[in-house]
C-alpha cells in the first residue's frame, strides 16, 4: 500500500521522502517517527465489497469535497493502485495535517517534504493520508499517524490521603 511508508528494493522500511538538501540524511520522517498508526485497510475492503454487492451506490462513496479533489492536483503524490470504482485512473494520495498548535496549516494537505520540516518545528500533530480519484471522486481514509515531537509523560504524584481524612494505619 502506497503511503509515507514503503519497502526498499531489499525489503527494507523507507519512510518519506527527504528534501533535495536532506538526501542521505536522517530526518524525523526518515528514522519512522510515525507514532499511533491507524491502517484503514480493512475498512476499506469492507466498504468496498458492500458497492461492488450494490448495498451501497457508487454516489455514496464518489462524494469527494472540491477542495480535496484541489488538494490531490496540487499536494498529492501519485499512488500505483487504480481506481477500485471506475478503474479508469490511478488514485492520488493526500496528506493532511491537524494539530491545536499549527495554526493556519492545521487542516491542510502537506507534501511529505513539508510534513518532515513541520515535525522539526511543532509538537505532536496528527496526519491523514486519504485516497482519492480525480475522475470519478472515490475518496477514502487509508491511514492516520502521529508526528512531531512527543508530548512529555505527565508527572504521575504519589497518592496521598486526602487532608483531615483517615487513613487504614491510623
Amino acid at each position: 500500500m502506497p503511503s509515507p511508508q514503503t519497502r526498499s528494493q531489499s525489503g527494507a522500511r523507507v519512510t518519506g521522502v527527504a528534501p533535495p538538501g536532506l538526501r542521505g540524511r536522517r530526518t524525523l520522517v526518515n528514522v519512522g517517527l510515525q507514532r499511533q498508526v491507524v491502517d484503514y485497510a480493512l475498512k476499506r475492503r469492507s466498504l468496498l465489497a458492500e458497492v461492488y454487492s450494490g448495498r451501497t451506490g457508487v454516489t455514496e462513496v464518489c462524494d469527494a469535497n472540491p477542495y480535496l479533489l484541489r488538494a490531490a492536483k496540487f499536494h498529492g503524490k501519485p499512488s500505483p493502485t487504480m481506481c477500485p470504482i471506475c478503474r479508469k485512473e490511478q488514485l492520488t494520495l493526500v496528506q493532511w495535517v491537524f494539530g491545536d498548535h499549527l495554526g493556519a496549516v492545521s487542516g491542510s494537505a502537506r507534501s511529505t517534504e513539508e510534513l518532515v520540516m513541520l515535525a522539526a518545528r511543532f509538537d505532536e500533530f496528527a496526519v491523514y493520508v486519504v485516497e482519492v480519484c480525480r475522475t470519478c471522486s472515490w475518496n477514502h481514509l487509508v491511514k492516520s499517524y502521529v508526528l512531531g515531537a512527543p508530548r512529555p509523560p505527565k508527572a504521575r504524584g504519589t497518592r496521598t490521603a486526602r487532608s483531615g481524612a483517615r487513613t487504614a494505619s491510623e
